[in-house]
């Protein structure tokens, strides 16, 4: 079986797939950009169920419920912060990628869409981040397929240009 693996622009949080990833922050009690916009979206539910899960370290990913949201789940993953790239962020942010694709994977999920973590607030360089994030998930598929598709979900026509660059397809 063969996983589609592309990119869109869109809000992450009207996508109809098995799982949506969030960017969240060690406390994964919700926050700003597409962490509030999730928790905005899939109501007070969601927040509850985080509440039990205690945090995140970065690096690691957790799964909860979709709540409210068309997604069925929500896995919420914890990037790095920046700091010029010699504190492990590259390996970190390729954690944060492995780590969601094995949580929907063990639980029979299919379909899985990203946004970009930690290209915020966390300040990681987009186009470098861009290439972490398809390399990773291009090598996790070649060896686990059960997924049957990964979207990567851009907010902004700047950020689908630059993975449209790193999974090699022209710019529409």
């Amino acid at each position: 079986m063969t996983t589609r693996v592309h990119a869109i622009r869109g809000d992450i949080t009207s996508l109809s797939v098995d799982a949506i990833v969030n960017a969240a922050n060690t406390s994964l009690l919700g926050g700003g950009g597409v962490d509030g916009a999730i928790h905005r979206a899939a109501g007070p539910d969601l927040l509850k169920e985080c509440r039990t899960l205690h945090g995140c370290p970065t690096g690691e990913a957790r799964m909860t419920g979709g709540y409210r949201l068309p997604a069925r789940h929500v896995i919420h993953t914890v990037g790095p912060v920046w700091h010029g790239g010699d504190q492990q962020e590259a390996g970190l942010l390729a954690s944060c990628y492995r780590q969601s694709l094995l949580l929907a994977a063990d639980a029979g999920l299919e379909s899985i869409a990203f946004p970009c973590i930690s290209t915020g607030v966390y300040g990681f360089p987009a186009g470098k981040a861009a290439q972490i994030a398809v390399n990773t998930v291009r090598t996790f598929v070649r060896s686990q397929p059960a997924l049957t598709e990964v979207i990567f979900c851009c907010f902004s026509d700047d950020d689908l240009k630059l993975y449209q660059q790193a999974l090699n397809v022209p710019a529409a």
